[in-house]
């Protein structure tokens, strides 16, 4: 559950850049986006302890069973999104369900790094996120996450390139 949180926000924030404060935006292209991303998990899920404590034994080893057995698996998805102005300027990084602290490295037309810590309930996570940008119709980048809760930790690797494909989105949201 939190893997495809953190892969989700991984693709879309392939061709999102922040325009507040000390964030340069990217000099990308709108329009239709292609991000194809890899994503390697390890650990366990990190759940608050009260989620765990109403898993049933089976449940939790289930959930376990599932989490070894796609540790050391390259995890690929390639989906389309639509870039828009908008999008280019919003915050992913601060939503309401989550606090969370970025501290910029790096920001310039072409390169963001960016090292992230958030919380939410009981489950913290810090990591770095690194975006690149050879040309207005190319991006790749990094994230690494390091989640914990519950006694629990999950290692989240996961790269990334995306490319432009056209200024008209069609039906992609």
């Amino acid at each position: 559950m939190k893997t495809s949180v953190l892969c989700g926000l991984v693709v879309v924030a392939s061709s999102v850049v922040w325009a507040a404060g000390q964030v340069t935006p990217l000099d990308v292209k709108l329009g239709l986006w292609e991000t194809t991303w890899t994503g390697l998990t390890s650990g366990q899920i990190p759940l608050p302890p009260e989620a765990l404590a109403n898993l049933t034994p089976e449940q939790r080893a289930r959930l376990d069973a599932a989490m070894k057995a796609r540790a050391g698996q390259n995890n690929m998805r390639t989906n389309r999104s639509c870039v828009t102005k908008e999008k280019l300027t919003r915050d992913l990084f601060s939503d309401e369900q989550k606090k969370c602290t970025r501290t910029v490295v790096t920001s310039t037309s072409r390169r963001l790094e960016m090292r992230l810590q958030c919380e939410d309930q009981s489950m913290k996570s810090v990591g770095t996120f690194k975006v690149e940008s050879a040309s207005s119709e190319e991006a790749k980048g990094t994230m690494e996450m390091v989640t914990t809760g519950g006694g629990r930790t999950m290692n989240i690797n996961s790269s990334f390139t995306a490319k432009w494909i056209g200024p008209d989105c069609g039906s992609v949201k």
